[in-house]
């Protein structure tokens, strides 16, 4: 099972400020700050990924009428 959903699928949702060092990300490499904000973000993920696997194990009741 994957840690967290993939993000290729639609446009990503970030801003166009870098929310970590408060400049414009298409200016400079965000590396450093995309590290800090997966950190931030693990607990977040994790619940995301809990309720999808919850979601999943629920199952059978898709078409139910």
């Amino acid at each position: 099972m994957r840690e967290r959903p993939t993000m290729a699928s639609h446009r990503l949702d970030l801003p166009s400020i870098c929310d970590i060092c408060g400049k414009a990300r298409s200016t400079r490499k965000h590396a450093k700050c995309s590290r800090i904000r997966q950190q931030r973000k693990q607990a977040e993920w994790a619940a995301y990924m809990a309720n999808i696997a919850a979601k999943k194990a629920q199952g059978g009741r898709r078409h139910a009428r």
